[in-house]
């Protein structure tokens, strides 16, 4: 049984974005933003945790404890958590039978969990019309991830539910990236031809140039990152400050880089950050995973960078922020100009989620 939901928005005026900016909007160039960050819960916990990579590990982890106990582990000694997704794919693309059914195996089980929660939050009032799910995050990427989503969507369509599910376009890493084009109102890249973008996440930060290359598609379906630089943060113990000076010095790197390449930079920084995203560009929770506090209410990611980056190309900088599974799905507005309504699931240390409405085009 469901119990109440948090983090689905309803529509609050007070996300309206502005003409130029605004964090965490519900109103965006192309979209609605319906819902984003819902943490729902039955009663064996939040449901989302049933589709993470960790709920991923720890079925494969399941199945070579079986294997074991009846004769032999075909991965040996090697912990669960070291396998790493290419090392499966391989197993599924190898001669070895009896690893590739237990990878196998754990692919099922997991479509299930997939499926499953699908259907939970299809229940939800602002994702039941949703007719499309495009599914992203790291474990998207991988042979393993998209014969799940295959599957999981099998199993969709034999129990009669009519929703889609696809893998996202881009890939995953990128496409944190390529959605912030679509934070910023069409008018402003009239002048330029690249922006650029920040994603932010619990392990790593990622920041990067995009090029909108509107000659060859002005729907921004071929808009790609031309240069981008990945910090892992959460591999040294750093401070809030430490964190975001290093990152000030990569956004300083990559203006210098695109400058020097001529590039026309858009005077805006996009930004996707976990957690509810506030009108002022404050984070009301869900960055915990981040390094020091980040819910501050003395802290504003968007004010701090403002005043460390205050012009580019001579213009005075933008910031804009939404959610990191926001901004990872509006990468896929090219690619569900079809549909009205859909959404998207970033599968990675938690379930990202988020809905999306078409608007109409001018």
């Amino acid at each position: 049984m469901l119990n109440a939901t948090r983090g689905d928005l309803m529509g609050d005026d007070t996300k309206t974005a502005s003409p130029i900016v605004g964090h965490g909007a519900t109103r965006l160039p192309a979209v609605e933003v319906t819902s984003y960050n819902v943490e729902t819960r039955d009663d064996d916990g939040f449901i989302g945790d049933r589709a993470c990579k960790g709920a991923f590990t720890e079925i494969l982890d399941g199945w070579r404890k079986k294997v074991r106990n009846g004769g032999g582990d075909p991965f040996g000694d090697i912990k669960t958590e070291d396998i790493s997704r290419k090392q499966l794919d391989e197993i599924l693309r190898s001669d070895d039978v009896e690893a590739a059914g237990l990878v196998q195996g754990a692919i099922e089980d997991f479509a299930k969990e997939l499926s499953t929660v699908v259907r939970r939050f299809l229940k939800l009032k602002a994702w039941r019309d949703i007719e499309r799910l495009a599914i992203g995050g790291g474990f998207s990427e991988s042979r393993i991830g998209k014969l799940t989503i295959g599957r999981a969507g099998v199993l969709l369509k034999a129990a009669e539910i009519e929703v889609d599910l696809t893998p996202i376009e881009h890939d995953p890493d990128e496409a944190g990236l390529i959605g912030a084009i679509h934070l910023a109102p069409s008018w402003i890249f009239k002048a330029h031809d690249a922006i650029l973008a920040v994603d932010i996440g619990g392990t790593n930060i990622r920041a990067g140039v995009i090029e909108l290359n509107l000659k060859r598609a002005k729907d921004l379906s071929k808009a790609a990152v031309w240069k981008s630089e990945l910090w892992r943060h959460a591999d040294e113990k750093i401070s809030r400050e430490d964190a975001i000076e290093r990152l000030v010095g990569i956004i300083d790197d990559l203006i210098k880089r695109a400058e020097k390449e001529k590039f026309k930079l858009a005077p805006i920084i996009g930004i996707g950050c976990p957690g509810i995203i506030e009108s002022d560009g404050s984070i009301d929770r869900g960055a915990q995973n981040l390094p020091g506090n980040w819910e501050s209410s003395k802290f504003n990611l968007p004010n701090t960078l403002r005043e460390a980056i205050p012009k580019i190309a001579k213009e005075e900088t933008h910031v804009v922020m939404h959610n990191d599974a926001v901004v990872q799905g509006l990468s896929q507005v090219p690619f569900m100009q079809d549909v009205k309504q859909w959404g998207i699931f970033t599968i990675g240390t938690g379930l990202g989620n988020a809905v999306f409405v078409n608007r109409r085009s001018d």
